[in-house]
């Protein structure tokens, strides 16, 4: 048949008809297009590494706002729960708060405005013997200072009991709250009056750990209530046996450490997403208080407007309680440089409604002083879990 020469023609006998100008615009096409594609994987691979530099990690870390978000959901999966538990238990309990002496950053804690700090307070203290029983008596306070914008005050006393771990403790050393109370509100007045009086059960032997912080704050019914300054009132100093009535100046507010919690921070830049780990919480226990929980509250804002917002289940309160919860939000990679997460514990009651107390914050972001050292860690070590030490302070 005709076709099968045809058929038997091989590939060298085929030529195609292309002049030689046409062949080399075709490769010159080529070329360009070449390098251009090299110059954006190399432009690309150097936007990446200076917007994200990874540098090695010492071997040693781990022991030591407006509507971006999509979704916020709490892990669940059991190899991040193992994962996270082998973690936890490296970063054992057994460091202590004089361990994380320079991990304490007064300048983080002042958050408070401390202009405009005047006047005094006038209250009374005596220990009942017989009742065994702690009386304080918030009787009046002079020359409070006027807030800016209203050019008035409606002041209010907030008075907390705060029990010592040792006796003979140092400035640093864990407190915890026994009991706290708030004194009836006095509407535009610079010297109010309250002759408000509360009590509390307390062996005798366990006045000397106790010091009475007296808050004064300004009432607003619209934001976070303005701080006009505090008293403090050691009783290890004092001699309560008959009623005993002292004035003080009000000084600039100080925070209290209550505790420490182990969190991790991990962030995947790719998935846009922030993880969050509640590894354990130490606190000091009172032993009086039993049948407590606790449970801590994550929330992330940025630019003074809360995010979105957290909470761990709640574990019987321990003197270390274990959670082991990853809570994970997404938010777009502009704002994570911005936002601050803050934890917040809390205390419960199961067997009482509306029991709830808050222990104390963590406040973490990115800034210049060390407690926001977690948040370098983090960035400088992506994808990977970095767990961590914090203060609490109330």
């Amino acid at each position: 048949m005709i076709f099968f020469p045809v058929l038997g023609l091989s590939f060298r006998e085929i030529l195609l008809s292309f002049s030689e100008e046409l062949e080399y615009s075709i490769l010159g096409v080529s070329v360009v297009l070449f390098l251009i594609a090299l110059c954006l994987l190399i432009w690309q691979i150097y936007h990446y590494c200076t917007r994200f530099p990874v540098s090695q990690r010492p071997a040693d870390i781990l022991s030591t706002r407006s509507g971006g978000f999509q979704y916020a959901t709490q892990t669940n999966d059991p190899k991040m729960e193992v994962h996270y538990e082998e973690l936890s238990h490296r970063l054992s309990p057994g460091i202590s708060c004089t361990n994380l002496g320079s991990s304490l950053d007064l300048a983080s804690m002042a958050d408070l405005e401390e202009e405009n700090i005047q006047g005094s307070l006038r209250f009374s203290l005596f220990y009942d013997q017989l009742q065994s029983k702690l009386v304080v008596t918030v009787l009046d306070a002079q020359d409070l200072a006027k807030r800016d914008f209203s050019h008035s005050v409606d002041p209010f006393v907030w008075v907390r009991l705060l029990w010592a771990e040792r006796e003979d403790e140092e400035q640093s050393s864990m407190q915890c709250v026994l009991d706290e109370w708030q004194t009836r509100l006095v509407k535009k007045s610079c010297s109010p009056v309250f002759g408000d009086q509360f009590s509390c059960t307390l062996a005798e032997e366990e006045v000397p750990r106790v010091t009475v912080r007296f808050e004064v704050r300004d009432f607003d019914k619209y934001s976070r209530h303005g701080i006009l300054g505090e008293a403090r009132a050691p009783l290890n100093s004092l001699k309560l046996s008959y009623p005993l009535e002292l004035r003080e100046d009000l000084q600039v507010p100080k925070k209290d450490m209550v505790g420490e919690a182990l969190l991790s921070l991990k962030y995947m830049p790719t998935s846009q997403r922030l993880e969050v780990g509640v590894l354990k919480i130490h606190t000091v226990c009172h032993p009086n208080k039993t049948e407590r929980a606790l449970y801590a509250k994550t929330s992330v804002t940025c630019n003074h407007c809360r995010l979105r917002h957290q909470r761990t289940e709640q574990k019987k309160r321990r003197e270390v309680t274990v959670f082991n919860e990853v809570l994970t939000f997404v938010l777009p990679d502009q704002q994570i440089r911005e936002c601050t997460i803050i934890v917040s514990v809390y205390e419960v009651q199961p067997s009482k409604k509306s029991s709830k107390h808050l222990i104390g914050h963590i406040h973490i972001k990115k800034g210049k002083t060390f407690e926001n050292e977690h948040w370098k860690l983090m960035m400088q070590s992506l994808r990977q879990p970095i767990a961590k030490w914090h203060l609490l302070f109330i």
